[in-house]
Protein backbone atom coordinates (compact mmCIF):
# COMPACT_ATOMS: atom_id res chain seq x y z
CA UNK A 1 0.00 0.00 0.00
CA UNK A 2 1.16 3.50 -0.83
CA UNK A 3 -0.89 6.22 0.77
CA UNK A 4 -0.48 9.82 1.87
CA UNK A 5 -2.72 11.43 4.47
CA UNK A 6 -2.38 15.19 4.21
CA UNK A 7 -4.19 18.50 4.43
CA UNK A 8 -4.46 20.34 1.11
CA UNK A 9 -4.59 23.73 2.84
CA UNK A 10 -1.33 23.04 4.70
CA UNK A 11 1.64 24.59 2.89
CA UNK A 12 4.05 22.31 4.75
CA UNK A 13 2.20 19.21 3.53
CA UNK A 14 2.21 20.53 -0.04
CA UNK A 15 5.93 21.37 0.17
CA UNK A 16 6.85 17.90 1.46
CA UNK A 17 4.71 16.14 -1.15
CA UNK A 18 6.34 18.25 -3.86
CA UNK A 19 9.82 17.51 -2.48
CA UNK A 20 9.23 13.76 -2.23
CA UNK A 21 7.47 13.66 -5.62
CA UNK A 22 5.43 10.49 -5.14
CA UNK A 23 4.51 8.65 -8.33
CA UNK A 24 0.97 7.92 -9.47
CA UNK A 25 0.84 4.65 -7.49
CA UNK A 26 0.25 6.67 -4.30
CA UNK A 27 -3.27 7.36 -3.10
CA UNK A 28 -3.59 10.85 -1.64
CA UNK A 29 -6.27 11.50 0.95
CA UNK A 30 -7.05 15.07 1.99
CA UNK A 31 -8.20 14.46 5.56
CA UNK A 32 -10.35 17.60 5.60
CA UNK A 33 -12.31 16.56 2.50
CA UNK A 34 -12.29 12.82 3.21
CA UNK A 35 -11.99 12.29 6.98
CA UNK A 36 -9.88 9.40 8.18
CA UNK A 37 -11.93 6.35 9.14
CA UNK A 38 -11.49 4.30 12.28
CA UNK A 39 -10.20 1.42 10.14
CA UNK A 40 -7.59 3.64 8.48
CA UNK A 41 -6.53 5.08 11.83
CA UNK A 42 -6.20 1.62 13.34
CA UNK A 43 -4.08 0.53 10.36
CA UNK A 44 -1.71 3.46 10.96
CA UNK A 45 -1.67 2.52 14.65
CA UNK A 46 -0.65 -1.07 13.83
CA UNK A 47 2.34 0.20 11.84
CA UNK A 48 3.35 3.09 14.13
CA UNK A 49 2.76 1.34 17.44
CA UNK A 50 0.89 4.15 19.20
CA UNK A 51 -1.70 6.85 18.77
CA UNK A 52 0.64 9.24 20.55
CA UNK A 53 3.06 9.04 17.60
CA UNK A 54 0.35 10.29 15.23
CA UNK A 55 -1.33 12.76 17.62
CA UNK A 56 -0.70 16.42 16.79
CA UNK A 57 -0.06 18.37 19.98
CA UNK A 58 0.57 21.49 17.85
CA UNK A 59 -3.10 21.71 16.87
CA UNK A 60 -4.81 24.91 17.98
CA UNK A 61 -7.63 22.94 19.55
CA UNK A 62 -5.14 21.11 21.76
CA UNK A 63 -4.65 24.28 23.80
CA UNK A 64 -8.20 25.58 23.32
CA UNK A 65 -9.57 22.39 24.88
CA UNK A 66 -6.89 22.57 27.65
CA UNK A 67 -5.66 19.13 26.63
CA UNK A 68 -2.09 20.18 27.40
CA UNK A 69 -3.02 20.07 31.09
CA UNK A 70 -4.25 16.47 30.90
CA UNK A 71 -2.55 13.13 30.51
CA UNK A 72 -4.39 11.62 27.56
CA UNK A 73 -4.74 7.87 27.13
CA UNK A 74 -4.18 6.17 23.78
CA UNK A 75 -7.95 5.65 23.46
CA UNK A 76 -8.65 9.35 24.15
CA UNK A 77 -6.09 10.34 21.49
CA UNK A 78 -7.74 7.94 19.03
CA UNK A 79 -11.19 9.43 19.71
CA UNK A 80 -9.88 13.00 19.38
CA UNK A 81 -8.23 12.23 16.02
CA UNK A 82 -11.43 10.64 14.72
CA UNK A 83 -13.47 13.62 15.92
CA UNK A 84 -11.21 16.39 14.61
CA UNK A 85 -8.84 16.10 11.64
CA UNK A 86 -6.43 18.69 13.06
CA UNK A 87 -5.38 16.23 15.77
CA UNK A 88 -3.80 13.94 13.17
CA UNK A 89 -0.10 14.67 12.70
CA UNK A 90 0.60 15.26 9.03
CA UNK A 91 1.57 14.39 6.48
CA UNK A 92 1.59 10.64 6.96
CA UNK A 93 3.17 8.52 4.26
CA UNK A 94 2.54 4.78 4.27
CA UNK A 95 4.75 2.77 1.93
CA UNK A 96 4.28 -0.98 2.11
CA UNK A 97 4.49 -1.58 5.86
CA UNK A 98 6.53 1.51 6.78
CA UNK A 99 5.10 4.75 8.04
CA UNK A 100 6.62 8.24 7.98
CA UNK A 101 4.81 10.64 10.31
CA UNK A 102 5.01 14.40 10.46
CA UNK A 103 7.03 17.18 8.97
CA UNK A 104 10.29 17.35 10.89
CA UNK A 105 13.42 17.36 8.75
CA UNK A 106 14.68 13.99 10.06
CA UNK A 107 11.45 12.22 9.03
CA UNK A 108 11.41 13.91 5.61
CA UNK A 109 15.06 12.94 5.03
CA UNK A 110 14.31 9.32 6.00
CA UNK A 111 11.31 9.36 3.66
CA UNK A 112 13.38 10.73 0.77
CA UNK A 113 16.08 8.12 1.36
CA UNK A 114 13.52 5.32 1.48
CA UNK A 115 11.77 6.56 -1.67
CA UNK A 116 15.10 6.68 -3.54
CA UNK A 117 15.97 3.18 -2.34
CA UNK A 118 12.58 1.84 -3.48
CA UNK A 119 13.00 3.55 -6.85
CA UNK A 120 16.49 2.07 -7.37
CA UNK A 121 15.26 -1.38 -6.30
CA UNK A 122 12.34 -1.15 -8.71
CA UNK A 123 14.59 -0.04 -11.56
CA UNK A 124 16.99 -2.92 -10.85
CA UNK A 125 14.15 -5.44 -10.91
CA UNK A 126 12.78 -3.96 -14.16
CA UNK A 127 16.26 -4.08 -15.71
CA UNK A 128 16.79 -7.71 -14.71
CA UNK A 129 13.35 -8.66 -16.03
CA UNK A 130 14.20 -7.17 -19.43
CA UNK A 131 17.36 -9.32 -19.78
Amino acid sequence: MKKIYYLSTCTTCRRIIKEVAPDNTFVLQDIKVEPITSGQLDEIYKISGSYQSIFNKQARKYREMSLHTKSLTEEEMRDLILGEYTFLKRPIFIIDHKVFIGNNRKVVNELNTYMQFKKRSSNKINYQASL
